[in-house]
């Protein structure tokens, strides 16, 4: 069965209106994505990249992304961005959809213990059993909070992008979702557990995000493709021993996407456009890009041009494949009235 959606993510923040709107044309055209993940902080240029989104034809789902801020900064940021994208969805129904976070446990101070994010990077990896029912806990209580302000406000479906280890309670929610990424060390299950995982949301499963990075061993790490990077260096480096190999993150992307169709996922964003902070360098020592999930080569000279990689064809090749269609001839829709 085909994904209904086929998505990417883009990140808006850090480029200018236009370049949003040039890299979102590219999404629709080149790409063949149906549907897009906006993220970012900054509501107005968000709303704006959400509206040129949906002029090129693609649906949105709008992503504020809170790091490190307070719980009630949280919730006032998604009710004002509740009510903008109610606002939106109403020139654009069935089209519009908000995602209210992104892996509370790890992006929100407070959640489990270790104030830098990297050291809660660890204690989520090494240690988080300990912290399981805590972690779990909190994200719920913030999450039904957040429902709380931004359905009365918003009339469209609502999400939410977990971390694979936390448990959401999607009992209010219209569709469930997570930040799944195949790894060395979950390879073997990963079938089988996606199938429970299905079984558990008890509604239509986004995956919300996944990739790896463009070497030789990336396929293995996942999400922690961008451990590769020297970030003490100055400039930062590639540690030595790294192969830069599109390939290998064409070929990951790609059987992914096959891996999710086939066990009837509703809907999947390959995690992301581009990575402006990962240019692509010639030297093998300086190249970020090998560590990026980005699926286009940014110019270290001008952060704003890219060129596509191999998984940017790979990608388009099975994102052209017509989506799902229902006897109106519409796309899959659980949208309110």
């Amino acid at each position: 069965m085909s994904l209904r959606v086929k998505g990417i993510s883009l990140q808006v923040d850090e480029v200018s209106e236009e370049v949003a709107a040039h890299d979102l044309r590219a999404i629709r055209e080149q790409l063949h994505c149906t549907d897009v993940i906006l993220i970012g902080m900054d509501l107005p240029k968000l709303f704006t990249a959400a509206h040129n989104a949906l002029t090129a034809g693609l649906d949105v789902w709008i992503e504020p992304h809170p790091v490190d801020i307070g719980r009630r900064k949280v919730l006032r940021t998604l009710e004002v961005a509740a009510l903008a994208a109610e606002q939106l969805r109403r020139g654009f129904p069935g089209r519009v959809n908000l995602v209210v976070g992104c892996e509370f446990s790890l992006h929100l101070a407070g959640m489990i213990p270790g104030r830098p994010e990297a050291m809660r990077l660890l204690v989520t990896i090494h240690w988080r059993r300990r912290f399981e029912k805590r972690i779990n806990r909190k994200v719920n209580r913030l999450l039904a909070r957040a429902l709380g302000r931004v359905k009365p406000v918003f009339g469209g479906p609502v999400t939410y992008a977990a971390a694979s280890w936390e448990d959401v309670d999607w009992s209010g929610f219209d569709y469930a979702g997570v930040n799944l990424y195949r790894t060395a060390s979950n390879s073997a299950q990963f079938e089988v557990r996606l199938k429970q995982r299905l079984a558990r949301a008890g509604k239509p499963l986004l995956i919300t995000e996944f990739g790896c990075g463009a070497y030789v061993g990336g396929a293995q790490r996942g999400p922690g493709s961008f451990k590769i990077v020297n970030w003490l260096s100055v400039p930062p480096k590639i540690r030595k021993g790294n192969i830069r190999s599109e390939r290998v993150q064409a070929a990951y992307v790609g059987d992914m996407i096959d891996v999710y169709s086939r066990n009837d996922v509703h809907g999947a964003f390959v995690y992301t456009f581009a990575l402006r902070d990962y240019p692509h360098f010639a030297d093998p020592l300086r190249d970020l890009d090998m560590a990026s999930f980005s699926v286009v080569k940014i110019d270290p000279d001008n952060l704003d041009r890219w060129e596509p990689k191999d998984v940017f064809h790979e990608i388009a090749r099975r994102y052209a494949v017509p989506a799902v269609q229902l006897a109106g001839g519409g796309r899959a829709s659980i949208e309110q009235p």
